[in-house]
């Protein structure tokens, strides 16, 4: 008898039964894949946590009182949520973390589970990539002592039967990575929609009945969504996102799915040698006071969740010897830099097409909101000019009529940089246009 088969979208998990060009949930191209129907009742379905016998009366539903597990890590359990002080990982709860390749997922994971395991927490390893061996040589890296190790537990396999089997009894479970693991019930590969699905609902079943937390790893495709279907993001409670550049070291955790906190918030670490640090004092990071004395730097204040940043953007502007002057930069959109140069040159008579322009965020930050123009026009003036603008702090959207336009959470950016010490806070506050602050530098 042949086996009935059906087409499956590897993107978002669209399903139909012929097999289609572009998927008309996504829009994408050539992502369906053919996947066999499942006709075999699977016994995990009997315990799941959903099934409620009869339908309940809003007002007849026990409240809970969500208890928070703190991790030690300050930046980690900022980005997780809570409320009243207290913040971390929710019991039960289902978090999926991704990143791009190499980007320190599994280091950050590794590290949550010795510091837990210093509290006395029993923690459970599921890793599909590694052995028990190479995990071992992560973890000495990271923790030079032996304190706490008999608690964090290392099972090196790709069964997802297996480990949901084996993860009882433990504080909090994490699984690296959701895209290895496989299970024999089902049919596909590996990182196939059928296994994907499965191993998902397995884990989230275990969070949600034992109360025990669990920690997925996502991969990443090569446009930054998480590989597999996008039911994955659906299904968890919790999609965190770690980025970052290889070269700089630092690394942004954001969250773009919360069920129980805010989203807005982002952790901010470093990577060396001992793992992923927290860094303490961001601002001082991002931005550095002796530089002021040089032309082509400016300080803005950026905003990474409800945290304000001051952040140096640093510009140099130099004659050009080509048939088309180079725009390059590192940290701002270039098409936003070209925007900003063609309203400079528009209101501000600045003959600025014949030169290279170059434009660096200090620190290796990518700034995406657009509180930062008058800082980026501000130092390309200041290298143009060659005046160095000592400490001005600009904080202000740029039109393209050249007017100046305010920006959310204005005195909180205020407030962080007369903390920093800044002589001057150039905003929509003290000009209306980006002719009248040229003609005062």
């Amino acid at each position: 008898m042949a086996q009935k088969v059906k087409f499956a979208c590897n993107t978002c998990g669209y399903e139909s039964q012929k097999w289609l060009g572009k998927c008309p949930e996504c829009g994408n191209w050539n992502t369906f894949e053919e996947v066999a129907v499942e006709t075999k009742k699977t016994s995990y379905l009997a315990d799941d946590f959903t099934n409620s016998v009869h339908p309940q009366n809003l007002t007849d539903v026990e409240s809970v009182k969500l208890s928070r597990l703190s991790t030690g890590n300050e930046e980690f359990d900022r980005v997780l949520g809570g409320s009243g002080g207290i913040m971390g990982i929710v019991p039960g709860s289902v978090t999926l973390l991704s990143g791009d390749p190499g980007v320190g997922k599994s280091t950050l994971l590794l590290q949550i589970a010795l510091a837990l395991c210093q509290n006395g927490k029993k923690i459970l390893y599921v890793s599909g990539e590694e052995s028990e061996s190479q995990v071992k040589l992560r973890a000495e890296r990271l923790f030079s002592g032996t304190k706490g190790h008999n608690n964090l537990f290392i099972f090196s396999t790709t069964n997802i039967d297996k480990a949901v089997e084996e993860a009882k009894g433990y504080d909090l479970v994490i699984a690296d990575s959701i895209q290895t693991m496989v299970s024999a019930n089902f049919p596909g590969f590996p990182g196939s929609i059928p296994q994907i699905r499965y191993a998902t609902s397995r884990l989230v079943n275990l969070a949600k009945k034992k109360k025990v937390p669990v920690f997925l790893v996502g991969h990443v495709t090569k446009e930054g969504i998480v590989a597999g279907p996008m039911i994955l993001s659906h299904m968890v409670d919790t999609v965190l996102f770690l980025e970052g550049e290889k070269v700089t070291g630092v690394r942004i955790l954001r969250s773009f799915k919360n069920r129980f906190g805010d989203t807005s918030e982002v952790g901010i670490f470093l990577m060396d040698e001992n793992g992923l640090c927290p860094i303490q004092n961001a601002s001082e990071f991002f931005s550095a006071k002796s530089d002021q004395k040089l032309p082509g730097a400016c300080i803005t204040v950026v905003m990474e969740g409800t945290r304000p940043l001051l952040v140096e953007v640093q510009a140099l502007v130099v004659p050009s010897n080509l048939t088309f002057s180079r725009r390059v930069a590192t940290g701002i959109a270039e098409k936003r830099l070209e925007l900003l140069l063609a309203v400079l040159e528009k209101t501000c008579k600045i003959p600025i097409a014949r030169m290279d322009v170059f434009v660096n965020v200090v620190g290796g930050l990518k700034i995406t909101e657009p509180a930062s123009d008058l800082a980026v026009c501000l130092a390309i003036l200041s290298s143009f000019k060659n005046r160095p603008l000592r400490l001005i702090v600009a904080i202000a959207e740029v039109g393209l009529l050249g007017e100046l336009k305010t920006v959310v959470n204005l005195d909180k950016r205020i407030k962080e940089a007369k903390k920093f010490g800044a002589t001057k806070i150039l905003s929509v506050q003290t000009n209306k246009y980006l002719s009248d602050v040229a003609k005062a530098i």
